[in-house]
């Protein structure tokens, strides 16, 4: 009887898991081919960073966030979260509630949290404190690069000291040709606001976020970054700056993106990353 018991779980699992894989996302590498779970997984744990390029509102990308992180450290990985959903001034309250020194209550009532943070963020740092894995908050706070989408990154240099602790180290360079900024400047033109400062305000995160992560880069650690996708795609954004300071790291990517039909990868969607997670269009979104 327990035999079949057994068999019938198993049968189970397996079942639960062929449905999940070929019914609601697929995983493919950047060539299009459907790649299997546990080699895609064995990948990530074999690289130093780890870039999870989400859509923001999805609840599978975020769910499939918790995996990748369980089975980094199920690998007996030395574990760093970090990600854009957090911002560098916020530091200090994000250690003192990961050493249990503040209540959630007053960790979640100082921090700037985004809305959708209960739904989609706060298991990935539920996991971090129960398993004692430090969290990096990597993007610049949002009133400075607001400050640059307005008047440049020029206007930085007028801040103070203090405030540039949460700022890439200044001057940064910016390539306007990159196809990402690109891209921007296309959307927006027409816009009343001044194109060349919005691609500013967008290199100004992407440094800092890159910049945030170098003083764990070869450490023998696994770094696991979430950020949108724009910020990483095309191995642009992020991983261009982190490049600039650390040619050799090993990185891989993934991107997230939503199609009618998952059973093949869309040929814009081809290259855009290491690894692309194709989610259904109607999946379920936390806004």
């Amino acid at each position: 009887m327990l035999k079949k018991i057994t068999l019938y779980c198993c049968f189970t699992f397996l079942s639960i898991s062929a449905y999940s894989q070929s019914k609601l996302y697929q995983i493919f590498t950047k060539e299009g081919q459907l790649i299997e779970e546990k080699a895609f997984y064995q990948t990530l744990n074999e690289k130093e960073v780890i870039f999870f390029g989400e859509l923001h509102n999805n609840s599978v990308a975020h769910w499939l966030q918790l995996q990748i992180l369980k089975s980094l450290k199920s690998n007996e990985n030395e574990i760093i979260l970090a990600g854009e959903f957090f911002e560098r001034d916020d530091q200090l309250n994000i250690n003192e509630w990961l050493e249990g020194r503040i209540t959630d209550k007053n960790f979640e009532a100082e921090a700037k949290l985004w809305n959708n943070y209960a739904t989609d963020y706060k298991p990935l740092m539920l996991f971090a404190k129960e398993n004692k894995i430090p969290v990096v908050a990597s993007n610049i706070p949002r009133k400075y690069a607001s400050v640059v989408s307005r008047e440049g990154l020029k206007s930085l240099e007028s801040f103070s000291e203090e405030a540039k602790k949460s700022i890439a180290p200044l001057p940064i360079e910016v390539d306007m040709s990159l196809p990402g900024y690109q891209g921007m400047k296309e959307m927006m033109h027409g816009s009343s606001m001044n194109v060349d400062f919005m691609v500013e305000a967008q290199a100004i995160k992407d440094a800092t976020m890159a910049f945030s992560l170098f003083e764990h880069i070869g450490k023998g650690k696994t770094i696991f970054h979430v950020n949108g996708s724009y910020h990483s795609n095309n191995y642009e954004g992020i991983i261009w700056y982190l490049r600039k300071e650390f040619e050799d790291a090993g990185i891989v990517t993934i991107a997230t993106v939503e199609q009618n039909d998952t059973k093949a990868l869309e040929e814009k969607s081809k290259g855009i990353a290491d690894f692309i997670i194709v989610l259904p269009s109607d999946s379920p979104k936390s806004y």
